[in-house]
């Protein structure tokens, strides 16, 4: 019998100072306040009576330091997983704003397309790979919960795709805020979403950086 629940966790608040998209630049680590978040996450796991079976972490710094708390809580050995990593993005490195592309005609091209999106990794792509890491990882396990430190977006094409609703979206109409948990029932193969929880609520935060 495998997986009954994955649990998907955003990572904490990065140190970000210059504000700009950080994508999958490496050395971005989290703030002071991120490394709180990811200490509200672990302790919401740990309340929800979630006993982790499997912890898989995005090879990314922020995604690797959001789950030292639930390795430590659970005494879990992460395994890292590159499927789950943020999507590529060409504008990383930049303060994404429309002044700073209009500034830099070159840089219009590729916002052509905003269905696919023509500025990095496709949402099919992103669905694909997150789904082939879940449902492998819901898989390779007896029986309980797995825990999944990621990022924004996969989470949320994760539950776009599985919701029905069109990949294409809003970013700032986004529910999957630093350091929560989007959580999945899974049975006879299939993913149900089941709950959402942001345990960091409560902590002044700094969401900037996101692809």
């Amino acid at each position: 019998m495998p997986a009954t629940h994955v649990h998907l966790v955003r990572h904490g608040e990065v140190h970000n100072p210059g504000g700009v998209l950080y994508g999958r630049l490496p050395h971005f680590h989290l703030s002071e306040n991120g490394k709180k978040m990811a200490e509200a996450a672990a302790l919401a796991l740990k309340e929800a009576g979630v006993k982790p079976a499997k912890l898989v972490v995005s090879p990314l710094l922020r995604t690797q330091q959001s789950a030292e708390p639930i390795a430590k809580i659970f005494d879990a050995v992460p395994d890292l997983d590159e499927r789950i990593i943020e999507p590529y993005n060409m504008f990383e490195g930049r303060k994404v704003s429309a002044k700073t592309v209009l500034l830099r005609p070159h840089l219009v091209f590729h916002l052509r397309n905003p269905m696919q999106p023509s500025w990095g990794e496709s949402y099919v792509s992103v669905v694909e790979r997150m789904m082939d890491a879940l449902r492998e990882t819901a898989e390779s396990v007896s029986d309980g919960h797995v825990v999944v430190v990621t990022h924004q977006l996969p989470i949320w094409m994760v539950h776009r795709h599985l919701a029905g609703a069109r990949l294409a979206h809003n970013p700032s109409k986004r529910r999957c805020a630093l350091s929560s948990i989007t959580s999945f029932e899974y049975v006879d193969g299939k993913f149900q979403e089941v709950g959402y929880k942001d345990p960091a609520a409560q902590l002044a935060r700094v969401d900037k950086g996101a692809v």
